[in-house]
């Protein structure tokens, strides 16, 4: 953790510093923002779960023991967040059948609202949500294999297949659709 963090979780610890509070939301929030529309593939659905991610930080921040780094402990927080909210909602469902869908059609363009679905998220929808946390966690958010085990609560060994799978999934679905014809194995 940043000599930063430490400091603004103690002055919030401590005092319940709401204005130091604020600064590790302004530290954090585009990454947790970032990681929950990689995973939702929702951009208002993500600004959603981002700012109950950050309430639920602030109830639990008592919880957090210092071990590792703070934004591993608030994308734990977050990937929480939206699998409670994924157990609520029917709609994440249509979601990942949408985005699947784009997936599924080479070459089609998908735009929702304010955003286009892009190459990775078509690369994404391939996986299972675990694994597409877990890629994520390591490989847009730079969390090491043990910070993304505390976030997710699984050894870091499952953390490694998880990774390596999802890896050979994209791989795999990657060369099906843009190198039909090249048939060296990779």
């Amino acid at each position: 953790m940043s000599n930063e963090d430490r400091e603004l979780v103690a002055r919030v610890l401590s005092h319940r510093d709401t204005s130091a509070f604020g600064e590790l939301v302004r530290r954090h929030q585009s990454q947790v923002r970032g990681f929950l529309i990689r995973l939702s593939g929702d951009a208002a659905l993500a600004d959603d779960l981002a700012q109950d991610s950050f309430m639920h930080a602030w109830d639990r921040l008592g919880t957090y023991a210092g071990r590792g780094s703070f934004i591993g402990w608030l994308l734990k927080v977050a990937y929480t967040t939206f699998l409670q909210s994924k157990r609520r909602s029917r709609r994440y469902a249509e979601i990942l059948e949408e985005i699947g869908n784009v997936a599924d059609v080479q070459g089609t363009s998908y735009t929702r609202p304010q955003e286009e679905v892009g190459d990775l998220d078509k690369l994404l929808a391939v996986l299972s949500e675990q694994e597409r946390a877990v890629m994520i966690m390591s490989y847009a958010c730079g969390l090491s294999h043990r910070e993304i085990s505390d976030a997710t609560e699984l050894p870091v060994g499952t953390i490694k297949s998880l990774i390596h799978r999802g890896k050979e999934k994209i791989r795999s679905n990657f060369e099906i659709k843009d190198h039909q014809h090249d048939h060296r194995h990779g």
